[in-house]
């Protein structure tokens, strides 16, 4: 990269109101992306990702970028992401993750923060209200007709296939994005109900539908949720639930999604068709990963950051 460029480490890193200055006014929309690159879960490790944008030579002007949610909590940093990414615009597209939804829950008083959070410095920033309001106006899936993959944090129930997740995601984003949403997120923490049915209504269907967007890692073979992974262990004369993507005749099974929030998930054993998980555990000292879209490059930095392995 030239040393010109806003993402060079080598530029004594202009102070984040310069950069995104430039990124605001130099930049144009986007038309025809020359890349496009997802990216695992970033939760506050900025130093990091900044290695890895140097690393793609990712240039905001020509190239795209796709985050799988959780932006924020763990890494010391979560303040500059935010502002970071928002700066973007055009250029970047995230999804929202469970910890994006504990940050907006925390700050409308729906829950209390834990010790081992690092939101602190968002919920102080004189910017503070300015970047909720951005933060609950992004959506919770992203599909891409042309390049032909789909984006969610967690997972897609066995139930729904493209049509069916497009629309379940506008119900929540609609809510989320409701002068209101507050109240949602007040009912948010409830691991139930775990099955879908259309007949849901309400504060119940609305929390499974954010369940399956920011939650969700394991279902059961008859397709219930298990948000707790207790029926992971039963015993062989039960159902055991397995990994979301590999539950039998799931409607999805043809789609290409792309997805983060499980760092410990074993990648050697996934080799699913179509399945992409990019969150390689940035933000317990392992690896930041970008997925280059078309060709599905793989390229990977190794983090210098260890924050909170117990948020999970």
């Amino acid at each position: 990269m030239s040393s010109t460029d806003p993402f060079d480490l080598n530029d004594a890193f202009e102070s984040m109101e310069q950069i995104l200055d430039r990124l605001i006014h130099e930049n144009e929309p986007l038309e025809t992306p020359r890349y496009t690159y997802a990216i695992g879960d970033v939760q506050g490790c900025f130093d990091d990702l900044l290695r890895l944008l140097d690393k793609i030579e990712f240039d905001p002007a020509k190239d795209r970028l796709w985050f799988t949610g959780d932006l924020v909590n763990k890494g010391p940093n979560s303040l500059n992401i935010l502002r970071f990414v928002k700066g973007l615009r055009d250029s970047a597209i995230t999804v929202l993750g469970n910890h994006d939804l504990y940050l907006l829950a925390v700050a409308a008083g729906a829950v209390k923060d834990r010790k081992s959070d690092t939101i602190a410095s968002i919920l102080a920033a004189h910017d503070c209200e300015e970047l909720l309001f951005w933060l609950r106006h992004q959506p919770v899936l992203h599909h891409d007709d042309t390049l032909g993959y789909t984006m969610v944090h967690a997972g897609l129930p066995p139930q729904w296939g493209l049509d069916a997740a497009l629309d379940r995601a506008r119900e929540l984003e609609s809510v989320l994005q409701n002068a209101d949403f507050e109240e949602f997120l007040g009912v948010l923490y409830d691991p139930k109900p775990d099955r879908w049915r259309e007949g849901l209504e309400g504060q119940a269907r609305l929390r499974f539908i954010a369940n399956c967007f920011t939650q969700l890692r394991y279902c059961d073979r008859a397709g219930r949720l298990d948000l707790s992974c207790k029926r992971r262990t039963a015993t062989k004369n039960k159902r055991r639930s397995v990994p979301w993507f590999q539950v039998p005749r799931r409607a999805h099974k043809d789609m290409k999604i792309i997805f983060g929030h499980w760092a410990s998930l074993d990648r050697k054993k996934t080799r699913t068709t179509g399945i992409y998980p990019l969150d390689t555990g940035c933000s317990n000292g392992g690896k930041f990963t970008a997925m280059r879209l078309g060709d599905e490059q793989i390229f990977s930095t190794r983090c210098r950051i260890k924050s909170h392995p117990g948020l999970g």
